[in-house]
């Protein structure tokens, strides 16, 4: 059964929740993302359980995957279902837009290689770096600032994909991994307020990790370019629908 472009919803592929406080204070990772998104995209909103049977691909304009405290290299069943699953989409040309865990999703399951980020744990509001042009972007080069928190990262890219950014901690920060689909290893769905919560929760690591907390929290801000280049994803989906 063919389905009908006009109706297809953008479907967030959801792969873990928020830390405890960020998850009361704002929810889950699906409703920031949908609140960061906002008019931007205008039709309906499907949810994908990450570890369950997930459905046909094309039922939907196109495929958000989130964030998670959950690690790639640890290889369980449910990420390597993701895994293929995000493969077979990017090779029927789906449109889809890794963030975070998404990202290292769609770094490992089209040929690259996610591990331990050699240069340590990347948390707070950063300044990101543009390398190259691209739809998503508002400048060809330049620099942004957005909110990250991770220790693992896309260490070896797949064949064919173009870098487009990098952050002090994380030479491929934003991918263009195929002609439609891209990752970012940042958090554009995360401010200020819960980009802190992070940073509280991981307080006692960064501090035995050597990293400065108090002065990483002193510089968190709201990340409006990072925002945009969600926005762009969702204008994408929408003009393709």
């Amino acid at each position: 059964m063919a389905y009908v472009e006009a109706m297809r919803p953008l479907a967030i592929l959801i792969a873990g929740e928020p830390v405890p406080a960020a998850l009361a204070a704002r929810g889950s990772f699906a409703a920031m993302i949908r609140g960061a998104v906002g008019d931007a995209w205008q039709g309906e909103w499907a949810e994908l359980d990450g570890r369950a049977e997930l459905p046909d691909f094309e039922r939907f304009a196109g495929l958000i995957v989130t964030g998670s405290s959950a690690n790639v290299p640890t290889r369980e069943p449910w990420i390597l279902a993701i895994e293929n699953y995000l493969a077979r989409a990017v090779t029927a040309r789906a449109r889809v837009f890794g963030i975070c865990f998404g990202h290292q999703l769609l770094g490992q399951a089209l040929g690259g290689e996610v591990a331990k980020n050699p240069n340590g744990r990347e948390i707070g509001t950063v300044e990101v770096e543009i390398l190259g042009s691209d739809p998503l972007l508002t400048a060809a080069r330049g620099a942004f600032t957005a909110n990250m928190t991770h220790v693992d990262s896309v260490v070896k890219l797949p064949a064919g994909a173009r870098l487009l950014a990098q952050s002090p901690r994380d030479e491929n920060a934003m991918v263009r991994f195929s002609e439609t689909a891209w990752g970012v290893q940042f958090h554009p769905e995360i401010d200020a307020e819960i980009i802190g919560h992070y940073v509280a929760a991981r307080r006692a690591a960064m501090i035995e990790e050597g990293l400065d907390a108090d002065a990483i929290a002193a510089e968190l801000r709201d990340t409006p370019a990072a925002i945009e280049i969600l926005r762009r994803f969702a204008e994408s989906a929408r003009s393709k629908c």
